[in-house]
Order: C-alpha cells, then structure tokens, then sequence
C-alpha cells in the first residue's frame, strides 16, 4: 500500500469521502489516505492526527516526500483535539475496534455540529458505533462490509439526522448486524456471521459445562439470545 494505491480497506472509506471535502483522518498512520485523495484531486484539504509519536513523525515525513505540506495538515493530538470546529466537513476513522471509535467521537462531539458526514471503518465492535449513532441522532446513509487479506472490515457511513427503524426490523439485530448489510446479506456478511455463531457456541458449550453462577446464566442467556437473533437473520429470505 502506498499513496498511489491504498488498501481495498482504505479505498472503500476514499469512495465515500465528499467531493472536493474538507476532511480529517483520525489515527492517520503514513497518511496514506490524506495522500491518495490530495494527489487524484478528490480532497481540497486534509488533517491527518496521530496520537502516537512514531506514526505521527511517519505521517509528516510522508507528506512532506509528496509535496503536499500546504494541503495536509498533520497534528499530534488525541482522536477530534487535532480538529477545530467547522474546519472539516467530513471525518475518517479506520482501523481502530468499534468502541474506542465511539469514545472518539463521544469525546469530540462538540466538533461535529458543522461535520456533513463520517466514514466509520472499525476492526471490531461495530455494535459500538451504531449504538453511539442512534443515540446522538446521525443515521447511517450506507455500510460495505468487504474481506481483504483474511480479515473481514464493515465500513459505516452516517450523516447528521435521525435513524429510523423499519416496523418490522428487530432494532437489536439492526445494532449489531447493520440495516443496509442484513438487508444485502452477501456472501462475506454471511461468512462473518457464520463464523460467529460457530464461535458463540463454542463459548456457550464451555459456559455449560462450568459451575452455575449469577454471572455465569446472564452470558449463557445473552448468548442464546444473539445466536437466535442472527440465525434468524441469516435463514429470512425476505430480508
């Protein structure tokens, strides 16, 4: 991966960036992406914030090689702190686990009132994401969830208003599965799921076999319950 050509990861979060968007990249890395769509004219300008010394020295020395200093601003600083209100139209977090991109936002919410769209790409927990999106009234406009390299990636994009439920739609499987990808359904979504029914049951297999607890009842019946939850997505053909 280079700046030239990003990840099928990271290109799935450049597609959903607006237009000639002002933008910031959270957890930039190389600033790779900040990069990519400065170079192909997609972006007017970017910030690329790291947290981390060693990825944010990395960052300016990769912007610096491209000549793009004076369109990429990169910061050191912690999740949204490297964005000043109505700087940016549009936010990229990726790679990080859901929940900490929740906490991201949750700390920076204040910066996100002139923000017209987020592109949300966590490793893990998307769950974390949707719940923080209802409860701070953004709605998901699209989800892609795609495989690269072994590993499967649900990428969330949300623009400010409220999220609405379909009547018939279980509003806890829309949370953890996604409204769009449950809808969809394609083969790596049902690969994805799948492989973590498998993975419940073997948990839940274990949870039986050890003594009986207070702690150890609640797990076993929210485990049961997310198993039934999905396989009952899985095997709805109207959905």
């Amino acid at each position: 991966m280079n700046t030239e050509k990003l990840s099928k990861r990271l290109e799935t979060v450049a597609k959903y960036i607006l237009e000639g968007a002002r933008f910031a990249d959270i957890g930039s890395d190389h600033a790779y992406l900040p990069c990519y769509m400065l170079k192909k004219n997609k972006a007017s300008f970017a910030i690329a914030g790291e947290v981390v010394e060693g990825p944010y020295k990395s960052a300016c020395t990769q912007v610096r090689q491209e000549g793009l200093s004076s369109l990429i601003s990169v910061r050191k600083g912690n999740g949204l702190e490297v964005v000043e209100l109505g700087e940016v139209d549009c936010i990229t977090i990726a790679g990080m686990g859901g929940s900490l991109i929740a906490s991201i936002l949750e700390q920076g919410e204040k910066k996100l009132s002139t923000v017209k769209r987020l592109i949300l790409q966590p490793n893990i927990h998307a769950y974390s994401i949707r719940v923080w999106l209802l409860e701070n009234e953004w709605k998901l406009v699209q989800e892609e969830i795609i495989e690269e390299d072994g590993k499967i990636y649900e990428v969330l994009v949300a623009e400010q208003g409220k999220m609405v439920f379909e009547d018939k739609i279980n509003a806890d499987a829309v949370l953890l599965l996604g409204p769009f990808l449950m809808k969809e359904k394609n083969n790596i979504f049902q690969k994805k799921w799948t492989s973590e029914i498998k993975n419940w049951q073997r948990i839940l297999t274990k949870l039986k076999a050890a003594p009986d607890s207070e702690e150890n009842k609640q797990k076993k019946e929210e485990l049961i319950a997310k198993i039934s939850l999905v396989e009952e997505v899985l095997l709805d053909e109207t959905n």
